[in-house]
């Protein structure tokens, strides 16, 4: 992605998408600080890196993980999760919905 300019409609069309309203300083800012790190990746994407070995660990450290388990003694059956529900269908929580307006392409 050599190059990469990034426009304040661009901008604007993100920011549509994700329901943030911006200003029309706030887009300009933003699209220069887009172009930016982009720039900055392109960079980075020219850096022969093909006989450079993955890193995958650094540290040394290990994770230590429990086995997973289910302690029955602390486990609701499907009734007592629902009884206290507002409202439920064929044994699952019914919610409102959280999306109200769609967005147009």
């Amino acid at each position: 992605m050599a190059n990469s300019t990034f426009t304040s409609d661009e901008v604007k069309s993100v920011s549509s998408l994700a329901n943030i309203p911006l200003t029309e300083k706030e887009t300009i800012v933003l699209a220069k600080g887009f172009t930016q790190t982009m720039a900055v990746v392109d960079i980075l994407g020219k850096i022969e890196t093909n006989t450079i070995e993955p890193t995958h660990q650094v540290t040394g450290l290990e994770n230590i993980l429990r086995d997973d388990f289910i302690d029955e003694h602390r486990m609701l059956s499907q009734e007592e999760a629902l009884s206290g529900a507002q409202r439920k269908h064929n044994g699952f929580f019914v919610v409102p919905r959280v999306l109200e307006q769609t967005i147009d392409p």
